[in-house]
């Protein structure tokens, strides 16, 4: 009961996010429909959508919300209700979020955050801002305490890092929250986030939305400037980072890992042959980072474990592809995110 009215809570919290008149509507919503949301989509001239792990809820006139599309009687998103929601999102000084907007989201209070549709302006080659804004799209954050539980076993036979690797809405960033979490207070171990894109953390003017314990929180700091930087000033004993990948970034492992540093970082890949494709998956596991990989199942089961398996079990012995029907699999089924039972170990 509890984990449901935080639900319907963090829902009414994002939806503050929208002008007045979307969220005078929206608000009214059964609450069974709220607590299955996962974001709020808005697009000019078209019907406001609610999305679920696994359907799509238009919003009606009289504030309810049906999986078809009727004829004049659905709530239809105007330019003025994207401009009064973008105002919004950006407190009424959208100079103050200038760096956030170029980035193309908006970071709220309470961790939820807002994606940003719209034409690119660039200057030097790089996107400046973000104008003519044509589509906002709420993700609704959500914490969900001891759902590391499963993956942090793992985390206790590392000589150096883990990779989480899974396709989107998997879970990853979730995971990744509650790992931080754990090592900081259950462990008592440094640990150091690297928040480049807010997701982690969500720090709204300073402070942390999101629980991450007693992490550092390196909030905006590109990985390779954090990484860095949490080596040098720091100590931690793990940084953790999402989305890892680049070229720059690779190499900079390499320097974490001769600093006796361990990184827990996600890539995006469903599988180890979808791993083994990517020349960045290759390289990442080449700098000798990571002991474990491990990948998570689907979108439909999100934090649920598909399997576990070491960089050996991907490169040969001498660094080279193995074929699937070479890989030893370590499958540890499916994994409840509504269990909390503390893993029955010490650091």
């Amino acid at each position: 009961m509890s984990e449901n009215r935080d639900a319907i809570r963090r829902f009414d919290r994002a939806s503050r996010g929208l002008g007045q008149r979307l969220y005078e509507r929206i608000i009214r919503i059964s609450d069974d429909c709220k607590k299955a949301a996962q974001e709020i989509r808005l697009r000019v001239n078209k019907p406001v959508m609610i999305c679920t792990e696994k359907d799509t809820f238009y919003l009606t006139a009289d504030s309810k919300a049906v999986t078809e599309i009727i004829s004049g009687k659905m709530i239809i998103t105007t330019q003025r209700d994207i401009a009064d929601c973008f105002q919004n999102l950006c407190s009424y000084s959208v100079y103050s979020r200038q760096n956030e907007i170029r980035k193309g989201y908006i970071t709220m209070q309470g961790g939820h955050r807002a994606g940003l549709c719209g034409t690119a302006v660039y200057r030097n080659g790089e996107i400046y801002n973000i104008r003519d804004i044509s589509g906002i799209n709420l993700r609704i954050a959500r914490e969900l305490l001891g759902c590391a539980d499963k993956v942090i076993e793992y985390i206790k036979d590392l000589n150096c890092g883990m990779l989480l690797c899974g396709p989107p809405c998997c879970g990853k960033t979730t995971l990744l929250r509650d790992i931080a979490r754990q090592l900081s207070t259950v462990y008592s171990k440094k640990t150091a986030v690297i928040d480049e894109r807010g997701e982690l953390a969500a720090t709204f003017s300073g402070v942390p939305q999101n629980d991450l314990g007693y992490s550092d929180v390196l909030d905006g700091f590109s990985k390779s400037d954090g990484v860095m930087h949490a080596v040098r000033c720091l100590s931690p004993d793990y940084v953790i980072c999402d989305e890892i990948g680049t070229s720059n970034e690779t190499s900079l492992l390499e320097e974490s890992l001769n600093a006796g540093v361990k990184v827990i970082a996600t890539l995006h890949a469903g599988s180890a042959s979808e791993l083994l494709k990517k020349p960045q998956g290759v390289a990442l596991l080449k700098t000798g980072a990571f002991d474990k990989i491990i990948f998570l199942k689907s979108r439909e089961n999100p934090g649920d474990i598909k399997e576990v398996l070491s960089k050996e079990d991907l490169l040969g012995g001498k660094g080279g592809r193995n074929s699937d029907d070479n890989i030893r699999r370590s499958s540890v089924g499916s994994f409840d995110f509504k269990k909390n039972n503390k893993p029955n170990f010490v650091f």
